[in-house]
């Protein structure tokens, strides 16, 4: 039975569609003609945030589907596509930008993750909403909570990414914490006048 806050919690398969959105947002921004930081840090990014998607479906997602799909060729695999991807992962780590094959290897992972990521639109998460309908808030509140254990393993990585990724975002955002932070500090007390006699 679902608590109250996972009631409040979004469905996992909503969970699941945003984090394919937010991969193929990362693609389209993707372009051969970037500076090779803002590449590096899109991948970087692209490349976290599709790890921890991953894991979590593997945790959480894909072990409560098959209790109800059983042998589902579609689940079945899944969890090798995943593979392949971290497969793909760990060769872009190990070239780096500068490499020519660099941004092939990229669309070739773009590539990967569509196809998985049509798979379980079409297949996964409408089997997921009929079969699990009472289950969607309350597995969408456990992957939440796993996320965020697993954000906070690599804060520091995950910042600098975000900021090579959006540079002028965290450009003006810093900008706006400096002014914020400076005209919020109490201004220096001007030093009295001596008293006139």
């Amino acid at each position: 039975m679902p608590t109250d806050t996972s009631r409040m919690s979004p469905s996992i398969t909503a969970m699941i569609r945003l984090d394919h959105m937010h991969a193929l947002a990362a693609f389209h921004r993707y372009h051969a003609t970037s500076p090779w930081w803002r590449k590096q840090a899109i991948v970087n990014s692209t490349c976290a945030a599709l790890e921890i998607h991953a894991q979590l479906e593997e945790e959480i997602f894909y072990p409560a589907l098959a209790a109800v799909m059983g042998d589902d060729e579609t689940l079945a695999k899944s969890a090798p596509e995943h593979n392949e991807m971290r497969a793909t992962i760990n060769r872009l780590r190990a070239m780096g930008p500068e490499n020519a094959a660099y941004d092939a290897l990229f669309m070739q992972l773009m590539r990967e993750v569509i196809h998985h990521a049509a798979d379980e639109e079409t297949v996964l998460l409408p089997a997921a909403e009929r079969a699990l309908q009472t289950q969607l808030h309350s597995l969408g509140a456990s992957m939440t909570r796993r996320r965020l254990q697993l954000l906070g393993q690599r804060p520091a990585e995950i910042a600098l990414n975000t900021m090579g990724t959006f540079p002028v975002a965290s450009f003006l955002i810093g900008a706006m914490l400096v002014l914020g932070v400076t005209h919020c500090l109490p201004k220096a007390r001007e030093p009295r006048r001596a008293r006139e006699h």
